[in-house]
């Protein structure tokens, strides 16, 4: 047979097919948290290390890849499975007394939440790793955002200033997204979402489905303005993959003469953005993209 020049470097029906606990190791061994694991350690210092900070880390980690919604029910999930918490680094000689009581793990979670920019270079760290095996990396970018809901409670009308307790969440706001679209038989259709929460805005490369910035809102906050600071953030922390970019996607709650300018013009990305319906008041079906080449360029609503 004749021989492929370059195996791909993901093999998802490989991993998919793999145990949960291989794919946990998989995430353990290319995360490279060494550097917040060793910050965390020495915050800690000489206290009571019942529940050991690496341990608990990967533990976290666990609760990410199997996709639990709580603290609570990952800790149940370890005191359940062994083998889980042999592979997050548990002291095997303790059984399910060797996981962290909810209490710990939640102060745990608050500590690592005090090193969010240890994060981000983790984060950063695997983008770049990423950048130097896929040379294609960047190239056809898209956007969008995501609604995460908050565990907490609404901070009732009235209690402007009232300092969070654990229970009510004073970061968060209401969110509202509309989605519209028509059926097979023609109907035009509309449905409303609300929550409470936070919206995660996102810069991935559509090619490889791989994240390369993100920003974390109140719920509220509009779609629009967050376009161009989310390249700005690729390019100034990824200039590599800045030079790389070619076309920039989006839905069009993105679109704005403004974010079609300085993608083009400032940073040379072509914008591929839907138009929003109902803003021409001339009717026309078509306007010129440039004035001076509305020969060549042309875009309707």
């Amino acid at each position: 047979m004749a021989r492929l020049p370059q195996p791909f470097l993901f093999g998802w029906q490989s991993v998919e097919a793999d145990s949960d606990l291989v794919r946990l190791r998989l995430v353990l061994g290319a995360m490279p948290d060494e550097k917040l694991v060793r910050q965390l350690e020495q915050r800690r210092g000489h206290g009571v290390n019942r529940y050991p900070i690496r341990a608990c880390w990967n533990a976290l980690l666990a609760g990410v890849v199997f996709q639990h919604e709580s603290a609570a029910s990952l800790l149940r999930e370890l005191r359940r499975n062994g083998e889980l918490r042999d592979a997050c680094g548990f002291d095997p000689f303790l059984g399910g007394d060797a996981v962290p009581s909810e209490d710990a793990f939640g102060r745990f979670l608050k500590l690592v939440c005090a090193h969010n920019e240890w994060i981000r270079e983790m984060f950063d760290e695997l983008v770049r790793e990423l950048g130097e095996l896929l040379p294609d990396l960047g190239k056809r970018l898209a956007v969008d955002s995501k609604a995460v809901p908050s565990a907490g409670k609404p901070v009732k009308k009235g209690w402007a200033g009232a300092e969070p307790d654990g229970r009510r969440d004073a970061d968060a706001d209401w969110g509202t997204k509309t989605y519209a679209g028509v059926d097979d038989k023609g109907v035009a259709w509309k449905k409303v979402s609300h929550w409470f929460g936070y919206k995660l805005h996102l810069l991935v490369d559509s090619t490889h489905e791989m994240p390369l910035a993100f920003e974390v809102t109140k719920a509220s906050e509009a779609d629009t303005k967050h376009l161009l600071p989310l390249v700005k953030q690729m390019k100034v922390r990824h200039p590599s993959l800045g030079k790389r970019a070619q076309e920039c996607t989006a839905d069009r709650g993105y679109d704005s003469a403004e974010n079609n300018r300085v993608l083009f013009e400032d940073h040379g990305i072509v914008p591929v953005i839907d138009c929003r319906v109902g803003l021409w008041k001339d009717h026309e079906k078509t306007k010129p993209l440039d004035s001076q080449r509305a020969d060549v360029f042309v875009y309707g609503e």
